[in-house]
Order: structure tokens, then C-alpha cells, then sequence
């Protein structure tokens, strides 16, 4: 009789542990598994009224943005380089409490300036502010593409949000800078638009906007570029990463200005497994090109030890993996420069909204322009449960 009772318990402790590894395993999925958007939905737009002024200072510019979940309030960068106002930020608020974006419903209503390690404001022209990302810290992280033509480097520095003051700077590999006969770095105007921080602050990125100089072409039409993805570790303030992002080859319309240019200006971190949302933009000379790509660096190969892709075979170089959500031609919606995205407030249904803006270059003839979006976000256990329902309605 014991022998039978061991017999048939032996199954059930195997069972119980068969059924703990499972949920141990299934847990694991669920709470490190990527973000996924499986929908995206234009739910209003709006523009400045040319010529806004706010506390003495013009407002346009504006090529990045982040959002401050606590205080449910936005920063967006002004990439104006000291020449209309001192370098600046400012504070937005963005109305989306009926669940979409009505005319009027971005406003300012606060300017913070730029001030460097010193306290004393920066130069004219030794900036050129793009990115913008907020930590956990009441503090933001900036990067200036720097102006390469004047060997002016680029930068990524912290501020204070309560005094806009400098306080670290994140030290920039050899290769991005530029060198004195222009064989080596960042090209001009097109170096670190982009900037994001993973959700648990532990990581930044940022990309060049085109390639670097020894790693292949700019931009041209029917030609993409390479670019880099630079990974920092925010425990360290180092540089840790990098990651080959190509750009997608643009034709251009009835190109009547013989003006093109192409690029990556944003990219916005989603999780904290290296999935991002991406925008590439290209002026074709006749309005714009937008598209946003889910892209991650699964699989992806880290050449930060390759200093010039040109130097080896970049054929056999894995890329990140992207995969395009919204081309934004496809919207009914008059597209302007834009620049910056970040995610932003809960909508009423509990969706998520994401926001792009756009930057006017302070030319008259262009607008700052808000678009605001609603994403479904698919979550781990539905993409799990999607796997054994493969009808399980989206």
C-alpha cells in the first residue's frame, strides 16, 4: 500500500513542479516581453499662430519633445542657436482630456534658458539644440548637433529643469567627431537630432541623422543612409553601444526645387529590451515625407569597436529590424518639418497617445505643427494568448 501511495504521488509533485516552472516561465514573458503597437489613430492636429511670442522670446524651433508623466506637462527643445533669444526650452501643455487634439489646445506656459557649466548662457552659434529627453531626476538631457563645418563638436549635457543649469556631460566616442580635413565624424546638420531614455532610466540613445563621414553617402534621393544608433549607460555616463540603422530610400515628387534631404530625427524608446518607435523625415521638394517605423535592436549588431564602416564588410553587418507603422502621407493632414515625438498623456479610454511636433526653422512660410495620435499598445499576455488563439480578435 505504501508503494502505491508513493506511485501515484510521484506524478503529482512532478506535476506541481512542471506547473510552477510554467507560470515562473510565463511570468518571466509577461513582465519582460516588448511593447507592441498593433493600431495607430490620428485624433486631432493644430498649429502656432505664425510669429508666437511667449515671455519675450519667439517660439518655433522646436525639434524634440518629452513628456513629464507626474506633472502632466511637456518639454520641447528649440534648436534656435542663440540668434533670436538665448538657447531655451519650453514648457507646454497639451489639452487631449476629450480624447483628441482641438485647434488651440497646445500652449506655452513656461521658458526655461540654457545655461552652461559656467551658469552664463551660451554663445550664439555654438549650439545647435535637437533632442531632448526627461530622467527621473527633475532634469533633462539635451544633445547640439554642434556645427561641423567650425569643428564645434556635439554634445549631450544634463540640466536642471528648476534653473535650466548644466550639470553633467556625457563623453562623445572619437569617431562621431568632426576632424580638420573632413574625413572623420558627424556631417553637418546631420549628427544627434534624436534622444530617449529606456522607462527604468538605466539607458540613452541617441542616432546621427545621416551617416558619419567614413561610414558611407548622405542621404540622396532613391538613396538611404547609415546611421548609428549610440547607446549610453546611464549608471556610468558611459558610452556603452552602437547599432547600424539604415534609412529608407526616398524618391522625390515633382522635385521642382532640386532641394532634398533625408534623415532620422527622432527616436523614442518604448521599453527596456531595446524596442523603439523611429521617425524619418525628408524634405523632397515638395512637402514632406514622414514615416514611423517599430523598430529593435534584437539581433542587431553592436560596431561600436568598428570606427568606419567603409573599412570593412558592412554587407555582413546586422541592422536593427524595423518595420513601418504609419506613413504619414496617407493622412488627410498638410505635413510640415517634423522633428520630435515622444509618448504622452493616458487618453479617457486608456489608450496611450503619442505626439509629434514639428520644427518651423523660424521661416514664415512653415508652421510649428502638433499631431497627436492614439496607439494601441498589444500587451505581452495578449500576444501570448495570441499565440494559442490565433482568431483572438485584435
Amino acid at each position: 500500500m505504501q508503494l502505491m501511495r508513493k506511485i501515484f504521488t510521484l506524478p503529482r509533485i512532478i506535476y506541481f513542479i512542471i506547473s510552477i516552472l510554467t507560470i515562473s516561465f510565463l511570468f518571466t514573458r509577461l513582465t519582460t516581453g516588448a511593447i507592441e503597437i498593433s493600431d495607430i489613430e490620428l485624433i486631432g492636429e493644430t498649429s502656432f499662430t505664425k510669429g508666437l511670442t511667449f515671455q519675450k522670446t519667439e517660439v518655433g524651433g522646436l525639434s524634440g519633445i518629452t513628456y513629464d508623466t507626474k506633472n502632466e506637462l511637456y518639454y520641447a527643445i528649440s534648436d534656435d542657436r542663440g540668434q533670436k533669444a538665448n538657447v531655451r526650452l519650453y514648457t507646454l501643455k497639451i489639452d487631449l482630456s476629450k480624447g483628441s487634439l482641438k485647434n488651440g489646445g497646445v500652449v506655452p506656459v513656461g521658458v526655461t534658458t540654457l545655461l552652461n557649466e559656467n551658469n552664463q548662457t551660451f554663445s550664439p552659434g555654438k549650439t545647435d539644440t535637437e533632442g531632448i529627453a526627461l530622467t527621473n531626476k527633475a532634469t533633462v538631457f539635451i544633445s547640439s548637433e554642434g556645427d561641423a563645418g567650425k569643428l564645434i563638436n556635439p554634445f549631450i549635457k544634463e540640466f536642471l529643469l528648476s534653473s535650466g543649469k548644466e550639470i553633467i556631460t556625457l563623453p562623445i566616442p572619437k569617431k562621431f567627431l568632426p576632424d580638420q580635413i573632413s574625413q572623420q565624424g558627424i556631417r553637418n546638420n546631420l549628427a544627434f537630432e534624436s534622444l530617449t531614455i529606456t522607462p527604468d532610466k538605466k539607458h540613452l540613445f541617441t542616432a546621427t541623422e545621416n551617416a558619419l563621414i567614413q561610414d558611407g553617402l548622405a542621404a540622396k534621393p532613391k538613396i538611404g543612409t547609415s546611421c548609428r544608433i549610440l547607446q549610453y549607460n546611464l549608471l556610468t555616463n558611459q558610452p556603452e553601444k552602437e547599432f547600424l540603422y539604415q534609412t529608407e530610400p526616398v524618391t522625390p515628387f515633382l522635385n521642382i526645387t532640386g532641394k532634398f534631404a533625408s534623415g532620422l530625427p527622432d527616436l523614442l524608446a518604448l521599453d527596456n529590451q531595446g524596442h523603439f518607435l523611429s521617425l524619418e523625415r525628408s524634405f523632397t521638394g515638395l512637402g514632406f515625407a514622414i514615416f514611423l517605423f517599430q523598430v529593435s535592436l534584437e539581433g542587431a549588431d553592436d560596431i561600436h569597436n568598428i570606427d568606419s564602416l567603409l573599412a570593412v564588410e558592412s554587407k555582413n553587418i546586422k541592422p536593427v529590424q524595423k518595420k513601418l507603422l504609419l506613413d504619414l502621407r496617407t493622412l488627410d493632414v498638410l505635413l510640415d518639418n517634423i522633428e520630435g515625438l515622444t509618448l504622452g498623456s493616458k487618453l479617457p479610454d486608456g489608450q496611450q497617445a503619442l505626439i509629434l511636433v514639428s520644427d518651423n526653422n523660424f521661416n514664415p512660410l512653415q508652421r510649428t505643427q502638433i499631431l497627436a495620435f492614439k496607439l494601441k499598445i498589444e500587451t505581452p499576455l495578449i500576444r501570448l494568448l495570441r499565440r494559442f488563439f490565433p482568431n483572438l480578435k485584435r
